[in-house]
């Protein structure tokens, strides 16, 4: 079955005995099953399962260290009870609501075997009974049709590989028509939020001989287009692509694409908008997203929070009293943050964003304002804390995000539960995809202060949007970037170097008793090489530096000689020698003492930090090291800075080898040493903005190794990622 992991896949069969634990929204449950010596323990998704049922469970034994064996079911087929026995204890477990075992134990000798049967379908039968009246005996009979038709809808899914989960979905989404809806049209399991592939629907079409240009299929094929170019950072795609797309993935005539779209602009299943004269489609949640971002910005300029007066003379104070003189565009962004409601402050590294924000913060709570700070990742939340000295939490935990089990997070802090703050002030917006900013904009309290940071110069966040980049080219937003390197900073060959780049200009190469080195290399070989003796040895016996705390590898792109995937493997051969314990994960096998990356949101990984604080949640680009892995349990810890998380053989796939990472993933994070492979690689990769990103993610030291010429077409490339977005335009819209 297409949802398990490579284990052997066990069968499991047996009578409900108890329900341990039931949760109603994601329908995960804990049960006992009847054993020959003593009972199963049994997790999964099986909603509404009750005592008295007999189930057939696909899944593995795994050995909790808390509640020891377990089966942990992928599928669940189910059965209602035929015994005497069974029915009796399956309506006096209270399944079925108005029923207790004094009325169950009535309707067992009333009807027999066939007691379910009379219930679900006979309630007028029902009704006859003392006690239990005409409107008792229909809701007890729509009661049993409910359950029947989950179960009816986990076999008939299951039989095409397909989760109890998902299924789960499914049911709440249709209810008891969710099977002759998937029969009518099958590409309805692949909506967004069911978890069920459009590839996955399309097999289960046509095997039962949907047409390859039926109109439920197109239409579904451009839905699906729309969703996965998301996860490429679009909000929306121009017209003439999204039909090619569509039509090619579909091996149908463009015409037929074009027709079933404007069916569905028609009925509101795409949204389409004219962008600088072009035609682009939405899916109607990006669209309405980036809409409401936009409305909400517009509403903080025309209703902005109240200015504090005097800035001038707090500045001047601030100056005389710990001795220090900003620069004029420091002095205007601290009073433009302090006068105006909304601010963007950007700028490069060394031009003293930091002295700014802390001027901020510190007039904003002398002023008795309450300021929340956040920024996207972990350790750009914990950097936030170390440069302000105030507390700073990631943007999920600001918001608290709501663990509910589904792809999508919700957050407690909506426009129904506001944020309790005057002023908020968020990092790395670069960082921050359309999805968040919404969900920042939705919780922020109409008199707000809202003060946003990031270089826009970064690459521009994993999620779909650019939010901070069209945010500045609308002008619609007070905007001010600082320029001026600093003194200071102008000591740091890297920050020279950052600066160069973005202007298109070379960094200076000859340059060899600095924090940033270029050593030439004649080949892919000769480059890999040097890497790894740079990360495995000499980086340690020069300046102390090791694998695990202070160096990370960096490159362009996953592939080649040079990429992530064949560079991790030979860090880890010479820094992490194979023995002990270990556990595939896609590409790689894991060992203990091994650095992993977090590949994805997972919401539900349960983590505790050293001070007993325990929560849930670990983020796309978090780090961290295996610390142990129980093979027979198939648990799996990971430590994170100052947090354990634990893992088992589902979310243990969410991770990837760490010792190299491309560019993009390390957005967030800062590191003392970056050793960055430079090549001639796939175009798309080869551009200003990237290296720029690398180049700012190292503190102490950068050492680029590789082809000085594939490093000036680097440079001299300003073509930056393209990302159809169409925030700007609403911004710049009259309202």
């Amino acid at each position: 079955m297409d949802n398990f992991t490579n284990e052997t896949v066990l069968e499991l069969t047996g009578q409900v005995e108890a329900v341990v634990y039931r949760n109603d929204e994601n329908g995960y449950t804990v049960i006992e099953l009847a054993g020959e010596d003593a009972a199963i323990t049994a997790t999964g998704v099986m909603p509404m399962i009750h005592v008295g049922e007999t189930v057939k469970l696909y899944g593995t034994f795994k050995n909790h260290p808390t509640y020891g064996e377990q089966f942990v079911a992928t599928v669940c087929e189910r059965a209602m009870p035929e015994s005497l026995d069974g029915i009796l204890k399956y309506l006096s477990s209270g399944a079925v609501r108005g029923i207790g075992p004094a009325t169950a134990t009535r309707l067992v000798l009333e009807f027999g075997e066939n007691t379910l049967n009379v219930l679900e379908n006979e309630p007028e039968r029902v009704a006859k009974l003392r006690g239990i009246s005409e409107r008792k005996a229909k809701e007890i009979s729509e009661q049993l049709k409910r359950m029947v038709g989950i179960r009816e809808l986990m076999i008939y899914l299951g039989a095409y590989s397909i989760s109890s989960s998902s299924a789960l979905k499914i049911w709440q989404r249709y209810g008891n028509d969710a099977i002759a809806k998937i029969e009518e049209n099958p590409y309805i399991l692949c909506e967004e939020g069911t978890g069920i592939s459009f590839e996955t629907a399309d097999a289960l079409a046509l095997r039962r001989d949907h047409s390859k240009d039926a109109r439920v299929r197109v239409r579904a094929a451009l839905t699906h287009v729309l969703a996965h170019n998301k996860l490429n950072g679009h909000t929306c795609l121009p017209k003439d692509k999204l039909c090619d797309a569509a039509s090619s993935l579909l091996e149908v005539e463009r015409v037929v694409t074009e027709s079933a779209l404007i069916e569905m602009t028609d009925d509101g299943s795409l949204i389409e908008d004219v962008i600088n004269e072009k035609e682009f489609l939405f899916l109607p949640s990006m669209y309405d997203c980036e809409q409401y971002i936009a409305a909400r910005l517009k509403t903080l300029l025309r209703f902005p929070a109240m200015g504090i007066s005097g800035v001038e003379k707090k500045i001047e104070e601030i100056e005389k009293k710990d001795g220090i003189q900003y620069a004029e565009l420091q002095k205007k962004a601290i009073s433009e943050a302090l006068t105006k409601g909304l601010l963007i402050l950007t700028g490069g590294p060394g031009t003293g964003k930091t002295t700014t924000l802390n001027a901020i913060i510190r007039l904003l709570k002398e002023s008795g304002q309450t300021v929340m700070l956040c920024a996207p990742t972990g350790r750009a939340a914990q950097r936030m804390s170390e440069v302000t000295g105030e507390e700073a939490k990631t943007i999920h935990r600001t918001l608290e995000v709501n663990f509910s089990g589904e792809d999508t997070p919700r957050f407690k802090h909506n426009e129904h539960n506001l944020l309790k703050c005057d002023a908020l002030i968020i990092d790395e917006v670069s960082m921050v995809d359309s999805a968040l900013m919404e969900s920042v904009m939705r919780a922020l309290p109409l008199a707000c202060r809202l003060i946003l940071v990031g270089d826009s110069n970064q690459l521009p966040s994993i999620g779909a949007g650019n939010v901070l980049y069209e945010l500045i080219a609308s002008k619609e937003i007070p905007t001010v970037e600082l320029t001026e390197i600093f003194r200071q900073s102008m000591q740091s060959l890297i920050v020279r170097s950052a600066h160069r780049i973005i202007k298109g200009e070379m960094p200076d190469l000859t340059i060899r008793d600095n924090d940033f080195f270029f050593i030439p290399t004649r080949s892919y070989e000769e480059t890999a090489n040097l890497v790894t003796d740079l990360c495995a040895v000499r980086l340690k016996n020069a300046y102390g530096f090791n694998m695990l705390d202070n160096i990370q590898v960096l490159s362009p792109s996953r592939k080649n000689l040079l990429g992530t995937f064949e560079t991790n493997n030979r860090l880890q051969n010479v820094i992490n020698p194979h023995k002990g314990s270990s556990v595939k994960v896609g590409y790689y096998t894991l060992y203990v003492g091994d650095k992993v990356m977090q590949s994805k949101n997972n919401y539900d990984i349960l983590w505790k930090k050293d001070t007993g604080e325990a929560g849930e949640g670990v983020f796309n680009g978090e780090i961290g090291v295996v610390t142990e892995i129980n093979t027979a349990a198939k648990l799996y810890k990971i430590r994170f800075d100052d947090k354990e998380a634990e893992y088992d053989s589902e979310t243990i796939t969410d991770l990837e080898l760490a010792y190299a990472c491309t560019v993009h993933k390390s957005q967030g994070n800062e590191f003392d040493c970056v050793v960055m492979p430079i090549y001639r690689g796939a175009p798309q990769l080869m551009y200003r903005n990237l290296l720029y990103t690398a180049v700012t993610r190292a503190k102490k030291m950068l050492i680029m190794v590789g082809d000085p010429n594939a490093l000036r077409m680097m440079v001299e490339n300003n073509r930056r990622q393209l990302r159809y977005s169409a925030l700007k335009e609403f911004l710049i819209r009259e309202s």
